[in-house]
Formats: C-alpha cells, sequence, structure tokens
C-alpha cells in the first residue's frame, strides 16, 4: 500500500511536462501562423538604429536604448497569448481538461519567452554588424542580462493579460508603456542628459533597470549587470505571481472579478 502513492507522485511529474509540452506546441503554432509582431519589432528597430546613431553618434545608447523600447511593445504579444483564450471563450475549456493554473501559464509562456529571446540576440547582432556596437570586455554578461530582460517582459506581460478587458486596451497600455518607460529609463536619452527630475523618478521604471543592466553587460561589467537583473527577476516574479492568482480567480468568465 505504501508503493501507490509514491508511484503516484513519480507520475505526476511526467503528466505535468506532458501538459506544458503540448499547451506550448499549440501556442509555437499560434505564434507561426502570425508573425507580423516580431517582423515588424524586429525591422522597426533596425532602421530606427541607423538614424539614431547618425544623431547620438553612440552606439551603445542607440542599440540597447531602441532595444528595450521595442521589447516593451513586444509585451502586446505576451499579454495576447493570455488575452485571446478570453476572446475565444476557450479559458474554461483549458481549465476543464485537468491543466493547473500553472501548467497554463508555463505552457503559454514557453514559446513567447522564446520569441523575446530571439528578438533581443537578432537585434544586438545587428546592432554589433551594422551600428558599431563593440562589447568592451567578455559577452556572456548579455546572457544573463537578456535573460533577465525577457523574463520581466514575460511576468509583465502575463499580469496584463488578467488586467486589461479587450485588445484595445492592451495595445494602448503597451503603447504608453514603451514611450514612457523607454523615457523615463533613459532608452532614448542618455540618463546624463536628462533633467533632474527625471532623474529623480528613473528607478521607478523597469527601463532604467533594464537600459542600466544592458549598457552594463556590453562593458563586461558583471557587478554592473547583477544588481538590476535581480531587480528585473524581483519584477518578473512578483507580476507572474499576480498573474497567477488573477487567473486563478475565474478570470475566464464574462466578467472580471
Amino acid at each position: 500500500m505504501s508503493r501507490e502513492p509514491s508511484t503516484s507522485r513519480r507520475l505526476m511529474p511526467r503528466e505535468t511536462l506532458h501538459r506544458i509540452g503540448v499547451l506550448a506546441a499549440h501556442n509555437v503554432l499560434l505564434r507561426r501562423r502570425d508573425p507580423a509582431h516580431l517582423v515588424s519589432y524586429l525591422v522597426m528597430p533596425m532602421v530606427l538604429m541607423l538614424v539614431f546613431k547618425s544623431m547620438l553618434g553612440e552606439p551603445v545608447q542607440v542599440v540597447t536604448g531602441l532595444l528595450v523600447m521595442f521589447s516593451v511593445l513586444s509585451m502586446a504579444d505576451v499579454a495576447m497569448a493570455g488575452l485571446t483564450e478570453r476572446a475565444w471563450h476557450t479559458w474554461d475549456r483549458l481549465r476543464a481538461t485537468g491543466a493547473r493554473v500553472p501548467e497554463i501559464m508555463i505552457g503559454k509562456a514557453l514559446p513567447v519567452f522564446a520569441v523575446l529571446i530571439l528578438q533581443q540576440v537578432v537585434l544586438l547582432a545587428y546592432g554589433i554588424v551594422a551600428v558599431g556596437l563593440r562589447p568592451a570586455g567578455p559577452v556572456w554578461p548579455l546572457a544573463p542580462a537578456v535573460a533577465a530582460w525577457c523574463f520581466a517582459l514575460l511576468g509583465v506581460g502575463t499580469a496584463l493579460a488578467g488586467v486589461v478587458r479587450s485588445q484595445g486596451e492592451l495595445s494602448t497600455l503597451c503603447n504608453i508603456a514603451a514611450l514612457a518607460v523607454s523615457a523615463l529609463g533613459g532608452a532614448l536619452v542618455p540618463y546624463a542628459m536628462m533633467p533632474a527630475w527625471a532623474q529623480a523618478i528613473a528607478p521607478i521604471s523597469p527601463g532604467y533597470w533594464a537600459t542600466t543592466m544592458l549598457q552594463a553587460a556590453v562593458r563586461g561589467d558583471v557587478a554592473g549587470t547583477a544588481r538590476p537583473a535581480a531587480v528585473l527577476v524581483g519584477l518578473g516574479l512578483a507580476a507572474g505571481a499576480f498573474a497567477w492568482w488573477r487567473f486563478s480567480r475565474g478570470w475566464g468568465r464574462d466578467s472580471l472579478l
């Protein structure tokens, strides 16, 4: 009799991985069928990098700043992964399959996280090849920096899916957030050139931590990369916990609780 519970416990992780794998594969298919946002959020910053380079003349500021701005815009794709389930009235059907909320969230998050990583890597590579970005030290700090920023975007984007009621609200929020986060974070204008009041409130913007972290990573500054990365990971965890709480409270029903 003591063997049956232990066998059941051993089988649970396999069942969980299977459900997550099925959900992830389905969302990969959805991403492949609609790559328009990814393409636009790659092409637009590439063009703007060349324009801003001629204006600012500082590849590090140009590449990291526009990368932060357009990755915030990509939060719309993160949120849409959950919001479409509400629009299609399929969230409650997913819950009825036996998949738990964390499994659904992870299954939907993995493909979007991969898309975010791809966006960052392509733009950084483009910055090196076309804009003149030159890492001043070891390049490996860029890997945890990119992962931390994408994790924060994933958490916040998932939380947004639990708050907004429509694609219009989501688009408006992400557009405003992209401008605010980029402007206050020093992504568009170097932090030292910002007015005093903007410098004082800059740390409340995730863009400040993202820009600071990515620029430190480009310099090969491990210590300067670690602290902002920890802040962004904490933000992602907090936002993800809020999203889990929100989705567990009947989010898929017609009215928001």
